[in-house]
Formats: C-alpha cells, sequence, structure tokens
C-alpha cells in the first residue's frame, strides 16, 4: 500500500507529459495548415514527432532518464491499445508493435541527428520522408522542420524532469501565420 503513493504521482506525471504530447500532436493545425496527411499514419507521425521531441530533452535533463522510460512505456501502452480498438488480432499485435517500435527509433535517430546538427535541410528531408510519405518538399516541409527547430528550443529552457507541467512546445499557428507572411513578402 505504501509503495502506491510513492508510484502514483509518477504514473500521473508521465500520463500528462503523454496526453500534451498527444494532444500537440492532433492539434488540427498540422493537417488542415501544414498539410499533414489526416491518417492514421499522419497522426502517429506526428505524435511520434513531438514524443521524440520530449525524450530529447528528458534524456539531457538530470533525473530524466527513468521518466524517458516510463514515457516510452506510456507510448507503447498506447500504440497496443490503439491497435486492439482498430480490430487487430492478438496474433498480430506484437508484430506491430514491433514494426511501431521500429518506426520510433528510426524517426528519432534521424530527427536527432538533424537537430544535433543544425541541419535544417537533413531535417526537412526526414520530415518529407516521413511525415509527408516521401512527396516533394513543400513550403509546409519547411515551415514545419523550423517549427521542430523552434520547439526543441523552448524545451531546451524546460527542466521537464523537476518540472513536468512546464511542458510547451512552439505555437504551430504562430509558426504558420510567418511562414506565410515571409512568403508574401517575397
Amino acid at each position: 500500500m505504501i509503495l502506491r503513493l510513492f508510484r502514483q504521482p509518477r504514473n500521473d506525471t508521465i500520463d500528462m507529459l503523454y496526453g500534451a504530447i498527444v494532444a500537440q500532436g492532433r492539434r488540427p493545425v498540422f493537417y488542415a495548415g501544414f498539410g499533414v496527411p489526416d491518417t492514421i499514419e499522419g497522426r502517429f507521425d506526428m505524435v511520434v514527432l513531438h514524443l521524440v521531441l520530449v525524450l530529447r530533452r528528458l534524456r539531457s535533463s538530470a533525473g530524466g532518464e527513468r521518466m524517458t522510460q516510463d514515457l516510452f512505456g506510456a507510448f507503447c501502452r498506447d500504440m497496443d491499445h490503439n491497435l486492439r480498438e482498430m480490430g487487430v488480432g492478438d496474433l498480430t499485435v506484437p508484430k506491430q508493435m514491433k514494426r511501431l517500435g521500429e518506426a520510433l527509433f528510426g524517426r528519432q535517430k534521424v530527427y536527432e541527428a538533424a537537430l544535433a546538427g543544425d541541419d535544417h535541410t537533413a531535417l526537412t528531408a526526414a520530415l518529407v520522408r516521413n511525415v509527408f510519405s516521401g512527396a516533394a518538399e513543400t513550403p509546409a516541409a519547411d515551415c514545419l522542420a523550423r517549427y521542430v527547430r523552434r520547439s526543441a528550443a523552448l524545451l531546451e529552457t524546460i527542466d521537464l524532469a523537476a518540472n513536468p507541467g512546464a511542458l510547451a512546445f512552439a505555437d504551430p499557428d504562430t509558426m504558420l501565420r510567418d511562414a506565410a507572411a515571409s512568403h508574401s513578402d517575397r
């Protein structure tokens, strides 16, 4: 009984963080404004994109390692639940979970390398390949890359391990307006 008292806040914190990640990834502006496909795959990619940003920040925070593991666990539980809700059979769920995990880790590696190298072109190309399913580069992909960079920079100013309630991303509506304004100035 006493152990539950100590575990509950961490679960609540992880649930809050993961809920905020999913909510951000589901914002309509990404689909209506940025042109992210409003499909299961498009929504998955937007959740993964935001999850990668948060995991990246937590790994660089003192005490964030445990939270990264717990957040990854929340992602896995959510994906498992969603697969089952979509009617994927019990025998197929593990194969699909492996595929989703590989997708997460692949995207994480590419996004983090592009962010660490301050390589806007590589980040845009990765987003085109993953989020936009390989469609030709568009101003929306460039704008999404700028959003990702600004969100990563904002997250760097927040100690998520000490204050997870301070989780914040860049405002995609503002990013889209700024991109449209700079595009019309040309």
